[in-house]
């Protein structure tokens, strides 16, 4: 036996000791008498007796009194990065998948024996309460919600830091199935008022731009050559780092026109057009990814991306202003982070203002711009590097396209000089693409304009320097570097399983909230039998959670003895939901073929979103959807297998899903992946990977160990050198079971009502090549999946390779990622705030 709690657990003060002393907010007492901050806000705040309140008005109040708590020390580390004047980081990120943040921040700020003893006496439903608050949609998945655990590890790590996105009015669609089929709902996630977000009017930013906009048609079209400009209104959200010493901004734009309405149209009855010039500005931030599969919509999204780095980059240089006035410190004192090339206007703007608003010499603005900016890669598709038509730079950012022709030319000139004989590569790196029409290659103008590149994960960033951004890597070798993402593991794991976080502190100590690599000392108990035991009721209470969670949001119930096996990623071809699918098709198919087969009940649980013009997609969920309608009908599996398709994949799913999963496929084509972080979710949870070498996966193998990870597939580079003559049909014509289970698919077993409705899939599987090698590696999958299976059957070997698996996954929290871009990168440095909540002032 390991002796338990070989680490002390630090003492926290009471929560009204850190109200009054940490925070400032002594002697007014959280709830229980008429003055408490809670009972306050419900009273004046909605007006209503307080016996009437709704469950809504208590969630507001009770989220409005955590805000009055942080709110003097939100000021007092704003306060203190204004007099020590540090060097600062700007995070520019077109998404925050930021989820709620009622619990998390109670949590952060180490509120929560005071909030569980409010609930009890106010007869509160915690997840009642919780659920009241829509998740602050605003973004598409990994990158969005990445961002969110950056500047939260930011804010743990005391870093002078502060996030730059956009006020989306509608975030990612609401996702609903109907008969099968994704469809695509308004997210009107600020249809009720916001508590934690504050508007900051007088710190508005105009943006110039080169044309105007006008309603015609009933559609917004560009008018070139004539200028116009719009309003950025920021709208702060306070980030908490754990402990609450320091507290952080999340600075969110919101377009607004420079005038409200023209009253001469409106006087004479043209109603809409005296609103046209204000409709057109808030239609840049009313929703987040227009669809792009039109002109219109891309053209939306790059003056988005634009109107992002004209605030954020505007209202970085007046802080700098404001205490230092040599421009040569400029990037001594603000370092921006690009998140992938959304943000890589950033580097013609930054040029604009040092070179047209300051006057400085090209020569001194290029070596500022580069040195303040660096660049994340999230990508190893070709396809999703963005490229804009240089036409409509033209129409809307003049000045900016011929501060890019400029870099070009400069940069070009410099390439020619080095590589002589080598115009193929000239054309390569240019920043202008020529052929098809010109476009402005985003990656390209990032990587020139910044000093540091990265890949997020070891095997992306090899595959970046080697294929996807070979010649640059070449030219500018010492840019090029990997920072493997991590996540919080506040929300992802003391938050969202609190019985495993509590079994871990009992072992081990407090330390890992803050130190992730603490979780290394539970090798030390894989052998302890009582602790193994612990961990399994503690997954079996997460299961229990879930199960019913999902009976009260859905009405239907799960069997929390199965198999949960996961997967919860955006529905995309290169994931391969559709791989997972074949698989559960031949399984169904073994016992359709022999009842008695023997097979422990398994859950597949499903969760993502497609894109609205993602076609095949789309189809995927409905052919998921259709497996799982036919199994249910079924009665010689019913009990043994069972697929749930969860709608509305949401951070605040993900974290009832994710504790209670058993089992996280990680399973895209090998070299598609940048990194992940649902699988260090998953990892950190006590789930165990079956997975393809790919991202991370590959470095979290390599923590835990092999051998306890269920690796399957081609390698990268199989995939790359088999690409020429990989037939899909071998497959079928030489696997009797993979053919037998794609038969059932092609000859409408699971369509009876929709015949022909996949014959897409065959086509993308059999006729069109298979790119994504589904069938290349379906029975290597089976496989691992057998091995998985049995292991299953052996709770205690279970355990075992669940807890070396908890006890790898330090390497992969967010703290360290970020830690490593301050150092390596940014060159930023902590700032402590000073430890009591004290501002002066009249």
């Amino acid at each position: 036996m390991v002796n338990r709690r070989t680490e002390s657990v630090q003492a926290v003060p009471d929560p009204a000791t850190l109200i009054k002393d940490q925070y400032g907010c002594g002697p007014v007492q959280f709830a229980g008498t008429s003055e408490a901050l809670y009972e306050r806000h419900l009273l004046f705040d909605t007006g209503v007796d307080l016996a009437s309140a709704t469950i809504r008005d208590r969630f507001e109040a009770l989220a409005r009194s955590v805000r009055d708590i942080l709110s003097q020390r939100w000021l007092l580390t704003e306060k203190t990065y204004a007099e020590k004047n540090p060097k600062r980081l700007y995070y520019l990120s077109m998404e925050f998948l930021i989820g709620r943040s009622l619990a998390n921040n109670i949590a952060n700020l180490l509120l929560g024996p005071l909030a569980t003893e409010v609930l009890e006496e106010k007869k509160l439903d915690l997840l009642e309460i919780l659920e009241q608050e829509p998740d602050a949609g605003l973004g598409n998945g990994g990158l969005g919600r990445l961002a969110a655990c950056f500047i939260e590890s930011a804010a743990t790590l005391q870093l002078p830091a502060m996030g730059y996105g956009l006020r989306y009015e509608y975030g990612i669609f609401r996702q609903s199935i109907q008969n099968g089929w994704q469809q695509e709902l308004p997210d009107n996630w600020l249809r009720s008022s916001d508590p934690w977000e504050e508007a900051r009017p007088n710190e508005k930013v105009e943006v110039s731009l080169g044309c105007s906009f006008e309603l015609s048609g009933g559609s917004l079209v560009v008018v070139p050559g004539r200028p116009s400009s719009l309003i950025g209104i920021p709208f702060d959200r306070p980030v908490v780092g754990y402990g609450g010493s320091t507290i952080n901004t999340l600075r969110l734009w919101a377009a607004s026109a420079p005038e409200y309405f023209n009253f001469e149209d409106f006087s004479h009855g043209d109603f809409i057009e005296a609103f046209a010039q204000t409709l057109s500005a808030e239609t840049l931030t009313r929703v987040l990814y227009p669809d792009d599969s039109q002109f219109k919509g891309q053209g939306l999204r790059l003056m988005q991306e634009y109107f992002l780095v004209a605030c954020s980059l505007a209202d970085a240089v007046r802080r700098f202003r404001r205490s230092n006035s040599d421009w040569s410190l400029f990037a001594d004192k603000v370092a921006i982070q690009m998140n992938d090339t959304h943000p890589a206007l950033a580097v013609p703007e930054l040029m604009r203002i040092l070179v047209d608003q300051e006057h400085l010499g090209w020569d001194d603005a290029w070596r500022i711009t580069q040195n303040t900016l660096a660049y994340t890669n999230h990508t190893l598709l070709p396809e999703a590097l963005e490229k804009w038509p240089v036409s409509w730079l033209e129409e809307m950012l003049p000045r900016q396209l011929e501060i890019i022709y400029e870099i070009n030319r400069r940069f070009l000139s410099d390439v020619r000089r080095r590589f002589p004989s080598s115009e193929a590569r000239v054309q390569r790196v240019s920043l202008i693409e020529e052929q098809a029409g010109k476009r402005v290659r985003m990656a390209n103008l990032a990587v020139v304009g910044s000093h540091s590149t990265n890949g997020v994960a070891e095997i992306h960033s090899d595959l970046l320097r080697k294929t996807t951004l070979k010649d640059l890597a070449e030219i500018f070798p010492e840019r090029f570097n990997n920072k493997t993402n991590g996540v919080t593991p506040r929300r992802w794991l003391m938050l969202c399983n609190p019985d495993f976080a509590r079994v871990i502190t009992e072992a081990i100590g407090d330390g890992w909230i803050s130190n992730l690599c603490e979780l290394r000392k539970l090798r030390a108990f894989t052998d302890d039998s009582g602790f193994r035991d612990e961990f399994l009721n503690a997954k079996r209470n997460a299961k229990r959670r879930f199960c019913d969670w999902f009976r009260w949001s859905t009405g239907q119930t799960l069997d929390p003895d199965a198999i949960f096996d996961c997967q919860d990623k955006r529905i995309h071809e290169y994931k391969r939901q559709l791989l997972n699918a074949l698989r559960i098709v031949v399984l169904y198919n073994r016992l359709r073929q022999n009842p008695a087969l023997e097979m422990y009940p398994r859950t597949f649980l499903f969760a993502g979103k497609a894109a609205p013009a993602y076609r095949l997609a789309k189809l995927i969920i409905k052919f998921i959807n259709n497996l799982a309608g036919t199994i249910d009908g079924d009665p010689a599996v019913r009990g043994r297998l069972k697929i749930v398709f969860l709608p509305e994949y949401c951070v605040s799913v993900a974290e009832h899903l994710i504790p209670a999963s058993d089992v996280s496929n990680q399973i895209s084509t090998a070299g598609y992946e940048a990194s992940g972080t649902s699988n260090m979710k998953f990892m950190m949870n006590g789930a165990l990977t079956i997975g393809t070498r790919d991202g991370a996966t590959i470095e979290m193998a390599a923590e835990a160990g092999e051998e306890n990870f269920f690796l399957f597939g081609l390698t990268a580079e199989q995939v790359m050198s088999s690409r020429s003559w990989y037939s899909p049909q071998w497959h079928y014509e030489n696997d009797p079971e993979i053919r037998e289970a794609l038969d059932l698919i092609f000859t409408d077993y699971f369509s009876i009502n929709e015949p022909g409705v996949f014959a897409p899939l065959r086509d993308a599987l059999l006729t069109h090549g298979d790119h994504y090698m589904h069938l290349a590696d379906l029975r290597s999958y089976l496989e691992a999946d057998e091995r998985l299976r049995t292991l299953y059957a052996n709770p205690d070997q279970w355990a075992r390779k669940a807890i070396l698996n908890v006890a790898g996954s330090g390497r992969f929290s967010s703290d360290r990622t970020i830690a490593e871009y301050a150092t390596q990168i940014w060159n930023v440095a902590p700032c402590p705030i000073p430890e009591k909540a004290q501002l002066g002032g009249d």
